[in-house]
């Protein structure tokens, strides 16, 4: 992947960048090692085992929350979502009349160079950021319309674990009065490799194929 970046088609997506930016290999492997390293002084200091790098960046970023799925089946956010797999992750919501409909619908490309991966060995999640209006049936609804296959996955929940998945997940603007704006979180895709810790951001607007290129470097152990 090296220096090269996701292109920004739209607008709202160049906004987006500003809120999380794209992270190159480099940078994945940094955080990965700050966060054990955080892990590592506090447990030095306070006598205790230290946990795996894995775990530390669970820990700090992978709340296991209670979600719903577009089914309607009851899901917990690490242990049934991300644990051991590799996911692409966005936000959106139903009534969204902006950039969510482009990015669903890149998506959907997305999913469809990848083929049978997707469901298989690839998750893709999308997590609504207006829970209180998009039930399971409004987000089965918005899937239908999209056509999304299996392997795609639209959440709800309660507003407050949604919004703490959002600030974990880095969809978060130092500007209190930009971060309050739902629009500002929907122009990013986060996607990466659970149990290889490695973690990329990109505008979700960025070419299909490139999408699908950039996942390959999470997963060594075949071509996409």
């Amino acid at each position: 992947m090296g220096d090269r970046r996701c292109r920004r088609s739209d607008d709202a997506a160049v906004r987006s960048s500003d809120i999380m930016a794209h992270i190159d290999r480099r940078t994945c492997l940094a955080l990965a090692g700050s966060a054990w390293c955080s892990a590592l002084l506090a447990g030095r200091g306070e006598g205790r085992t230290l946990p795996s790098p894995r775990d530390a960046i669970r820990a700090r970023y992978f709340p296991n929350v209670a979600l719903r799925t577009h089914h309607d089946r009851h899901v917990r956010f690490y242990d049934d979502l991300i644990k051991d797999k590799i996911v692409i992750i966005n936000f959106m919501y139903a009534e969204c009349e902006g950039v969510c409909p482009g990015i669903t619908a890149n998506l959907r490309k997305v999913q469809t160079l990848l083929g049978d991966r997707v469901g298989r060995d690839i998750f893709m999640y999308s997590i609504t950021l207006k829970p209180a209006e998009d039930t399971p049936a409004a987000l089965d609804a918005y899937a239908t319309m999209h056509d999304a296959g299996p392997g795609w996955l639209f959440l709800t929940g309660d507003p407050g674990d949604v919004e703490l998945l959002r600030r974990k997940l880095g969809f978060v603007s130092p500007d209190p009065r930009l971060d309050a704006d739902t629009s500002q979180h929907i122009g990013n895709i986060r996607y990466g490799n659970e149990p290889r810790q490695l973690w990329a951001a990109c505008p979700g607007l960025a070419s299909p194929r490139w999408i699908v290129e950039s996942l390959s470097w999470l997963d060594r152990r075949e071509s996409l």
